[in-house]
């Protein structure tokens, strides 16, 4: 009787091996924290839309944002950010359907023993959506909803750039 038990919790003792097995050899890996290789950083620039969501996200992974330079391991300076809304498709009437929504960012950084700044770099993002007039406040929230999901993406992209860096040594280009 108790050989009847353990079947169904063999069963499912073994799916749930195979399928941790599968996940593991196809290289999934939860995402995690950045490895950084500095842990205070000084930003300067101007302030733009990604400013607070780059800052918690270098918080997030354990870097202190310091508030003069010689006592950072790192400078980086967001040198702009850019928007950029284009028509995509028009209807016959000429009526617009679809527009692209465009984002880049670009920044550059330095190591505050060197003079010289990195080559500056970019992080772009685009989303197409499409348009309806009679739904307008509608459009109006999902493109702020996607101009904020691209700025995000940007923000993850920058700190994976970042992990190149190795302060000390030569920046990453």
């Amino acid at each position: 009787m108790q050989n009847n038990h353990l079947t169904p919790l063999l069963r499912k003792f073994s799916c749930l091996l195979a399928l941790t097995i599968m996940l593991g050899a196809c290289g999934f890996q939860m995402r995690g924290m950045a490895d950084l290789a500095f842990k205070k950083l000084y930003m300067q620039g101007n302030t733009t839309a990604i400013t607070r969501d780059l800052r918690i996200a270098l918080e997030t992974n354990g870097v202190t944002l310091v508030e003069n330079a010689e006592t950072a391991e790192l400078l980086l300076e967001v040198v702009n950010e850019a928007y950029e809304k284009r028509i995509l498709s028009l209807s016959g009437a000429g009526v617009v359907r679809e527009f692209e929504l465009h984002y880049q960012i670009n920044f550059r950084t330095r190591d505050p023993a060197s003079p010289i700044w990195s080559p500056v770099q970019s992080v772009q993002s685009r989303r197409d959506f499409s348009y309806n007039d009679s739904a307008l406040l509608g459009k109006a929230d999902e493109e702020n909803m996607l101009n904020a999901d691209m700025r995000k993406d940007a923000v993850r992209e920058l700190i994976r750039r970042l992990t190149a860096i190795k302060p000390g040594t030569r920046l990453a280009q």
